[in-house]
């Protein structure tokens, strides 16, 4: 890249595991100390520093655009608005959740001017930001509100695997609802735009799996393959998308690898747990759409391990390789079309 790449990771729910993992990544030397600034809370991470003996050392940022980045030290924007001694741990709150929403807002806000390349995101407590007066279900469709972004999609990356859902975070009963071959032709479009641009992959090849079992057997048990994804799959097609299905989830999974660069799935759990099945721990969430790159880990705040030494901090490092790579692809592919 021409400029020195940055990038900005959310500290997340400051009650949650976020934290931790910032820390634990940073112990491990995975984090690139003068490419990487965190917006966060300093108690809490000095809390968890000594907590673990950590033995980090900080180094706080006056700007959160400062160019002045340590080499040797955790570069820290300290948004001072949830002190350690006024946060309960490992608890739904409404300041937990207010710190969250700022985090993002700011870093948002710096990446559409350009400040930085990237912003990778700790998980965030979906309790504590609609206390807090956030009534998003989350990071995906809060990104898209700041960012004034109509068409986005949730893609999550696994060892070989990628899938990108239809619909995300709602009742199984309001899937059938939420699916119409307009929002299929689309997400289609994103995997195809994002396999090119963010991937550098020049002939994406995409699946799209059925809602019904057994593809609803001819309509048997169900006709929303015949009625709603075909006909999606045949308008993307004249697009001149390298696109198939509808196929069955339990026999396309087992055959996904060398054979199919993204895989489209009608609902969560339907891509989800064949992704964690191979990647758990190590996945990445990355929206799709947005004007600007973030990725983000493939779990929550795990308010259950809080404090316990317990967290994993491999699926944000692999959101940091990602993110980067990412931002490289798209420099790159401006740089081609420039």
């Amino acid at each position: 890249m021409k400029k020195k790449y940055k990038c900005v990771i959310t500290m997340g729910c400051p009650a949650g595991i976020g934290p931790e993992i910032i820390l634990k990544a940073a112990a491990a030397a995975k984090i690139i100390f003068n490419e990487t600034i965190i917006f966060g809370d300093t108690t809490v991470l000095e809390f968890y520093n000594k907590k673990y003996k950590l033995n980090l050392a900080f180094n706080l940022l006056d700007t959160p655009t400062s160019n002045n980045l340590a080499a040797d030290k955790l570069n820290i924007f300290d948004f001072q608005n949830c002190p350690i001694d006024k946060l309960q741990i490992a608890k739904v709150s409404k300041l937990a959740g207010k710190a969250a929403i700022d985090y993002i807002a700011a870093a948002v806000d710096y990446a559409l001017n350009k400040k930085f390349n990237a912003i990778v995101t700790a998980p965030i407590n979906k309790d504590s930001i609609n206390q807090a007066g956030c009534n998003f279900p989350g990071h995906t469709e809060l990104l898209a509100y700041l960012t004034n972004t109509k068409n986005i999609g949730m893609m999550l990356v696994g060892d070989y695997l990628r899938v990108l859902l239809v619909t995300t975070h709602t009742a199984i009963s309001n899937v059938p609802k939420l699916i119409n071959t307009a929002k299929i032709l689309e997400i289609i479009k994103l995997a195809d735009n994002s396999l090119k641009n963010d991937f550098a992959i020049k002939s994406p090849k995409i699946a799209v799996l059925s809602l019904n079992p057994h593809n609803g057997e001819n309509g048997l048990f169900g006709d929303e393959e015949i009625k709603i994804i075909a006909p999606a799959i045949a308008q993307a097609q004249k697009l001149k998308i390298n696109v198939n299905g509808p196929f069955a989830p339990d026999t396309l999974f087992p055959k996904v690898k060398n054979n199919f660069d993204c895989v489209i799935c009608m609902y969560h759990d339907q891509g989800l747990i064949p992704l964690k099945l191979i990647s758990f721990g190590s996945a990445v969430n990355v929206t799709l759409g947005l004007p600007i790159v973030r990725a983000s880990v493939d779990h929550g705040t795990a308010y259950d391990i809080v404090g316990k030494n317990l967290a994993h901090c491999g699926s944000l490092i692999q959101a940091l390789n990602l993110a980067k790579q990412i931002a490289i692809a798209r420099y790159q592919n401006s740089k081609y079309k420039s």
